[in-house]
């Protein structure tokens, strides 16, 4: 069975739905692909920054965004050599309409998108439909096969987007030169139910020689600990106490909480960091963790997925409306985004190369005194540090065709 869209966006995560959403409030016809059921995965990134939020203000979906049960982190908290937590980064010094970095679960914020989308005319989201395999005609994509309960389906389009993630088979299927980054680590990734908040900020914390990262939720703390590249299997067969003693030791009042943790609570995050040289050939454009995989280090994935797709519908809508996306069309989308893309990897391969450095040695996390005493001394510095983590190079703002002033009721 043979189908026809303007626009097909493999991949229901946030750059394909924002990007699907966008387009269709510009009237033109667009289909996302969901493979699954539904959007509840492992590993999905939770970090919603004050850039996302002012384009969901500008979309008329903040409201809706809000009422989603979530967390707001307003600072960076890290302990210091001396004995005493510094503050890193303070987001409610930035001036911005929402300063804070949000937690709420991706599936809400994508469901969240979906409902937005379902209002508008020229948006379909198909859910349980797994591309397989791009349609060319000579050198140029021209849509997909997808596989359904119900069976095979092509369905032709004027541009194929690639939003499938850091896996992306479109990607890998089109034949673009991808480039890789060494990452000296993984994640294990896991929750501890208790009751115990860490309020407003993020905290790293070190304990059994192993580092961690505890992420406030409702009623639990999601946490990941930091484990070298390709350790898994060999820390496993060491035994689960050891990582219950090291949340104990890192987090005290968890210490009831982790004493119950199995290994099948823990998940392994194989952290990849990669990029695309060019992100497009004729008929296919990629965007996102297609594009450009991030490590999940300074929770910035979500939000450069976002802006990829908020640009990509703002170059692409008129020349889609048009029938007329050319080449030069998509390449305007990388020089636009690709920038942004390449120097928040260059901070992650930095930050990489120094928390790789401290798990190797089974170290703390600990900022050096001095640098700790210029913190408490310069409020200006924690903001600085702030906005260059929660706004980043290029943030991107709803073109006019796609801005509401209300919400989705």
């Amino acid at each position: 069975m043979t189908d026809r869209t303007t626009c097909v966006i493999v991949g229901g995560g946030p750059a394909g739905m924002i990007a699907g959403l966008v387009l269709a409030r510009a009237g033109v016809e667009v289909t996302v692909l969901e493979k699954h059921g539904d959007f509840l995965r492992d590993f999905r990134g939770d970090t919603v920054h004050p850039t996302t939020l002012g384009l969901l203000d500008e979309l008329g979906l903040f409201e809706e965004f809000d009422a989603i049960p979530h967390a707001r982190i307003r600072r960076l908290v890290v302990p210091a050599r001396d004995g005493r937590p510094v503050t890193v980064a303070e987001f409610d010094r930035l001036d911005l309409p929402h300063p804070y970095v949000a937690l709420a679960p991706q599936w809400d914020f994508l469901e969240l998108l979906a409902r937005a989308g379902a209002v508008e005319p020229t948006f379909r989201l198909l859910r349980n439909a797994e591309f397989t395999e791009l349609v060319r005609e000579g050198d140029r994509i021209a849509g997909v096969l997808y596989h359904t309960p119900a069976g095979e389906r092509e369905l032709l389009a004027d541009l194929t987007i690639a939003a499938d993630g850091r896996w992306s088979r479109a990607r890998e299927q089109s034949g673009l030169p991808l480039t890789e980054y060494r990452v000296p680590i993984d994640i294990w990734w896991f929750r501890v139910d208790s009751e115990q908040s860490v309020g407003e900020s993020l905290l790293p914390g070190s304990g059994g020689g192993r580092v961690f990262v505890a992420i406030p939720r409702t009623g639990y703390v999601q946490m990941g600990c930091i484990i070298p590249k390709g350790a898994d299997a060999r820390l496993r067969a060491e035994g689960i106490d050891g990582l219950r003693t090291a949340v104990a030791a890192a987090f005290p009042a968890a210490a009831e909480a982790a004493s119950r943790l199995t290994w099948e609570d823990v998940k392994l995050l194989d952290i990849r960091l990669n990029r695309l040289r060019t992100w497009h050939r004729e008929g296919l454009l990629c965007i996102g963790d297609a594009a450009h995989a991030m490590s999940p280090v300074g929770g910035v994935g979500v939000n450069l997925a976002v802006q990829d797709g908020v640009a990509a519908a703002s170059l692409l809508a008129r020349p889609l409306l048009d029938r007329s996306v050319t080449s030069r069309a998509l390449a305007a989308v990388q020089r636009r985004r690709a920038p942004a893309a390449a120097s928040t990897q260059r901070l992650q391969r930095i930050m990489h190369r120094i928390v790789g450095r401290i798990v190797a040695e089974q170290g703390a996390v600990e900022v050096p005194a001095p640098v700790a005493q210029l913190l408490r001394a310069a409020p200006r510095l924690r903001s600085v540090i702030a906005k260059r983590l929660a706004v980043g190079r290029r943030p991107e703002h709803a073109p006019d065709f796609a801005r509401r002033p209300g919400g989705l009721s």
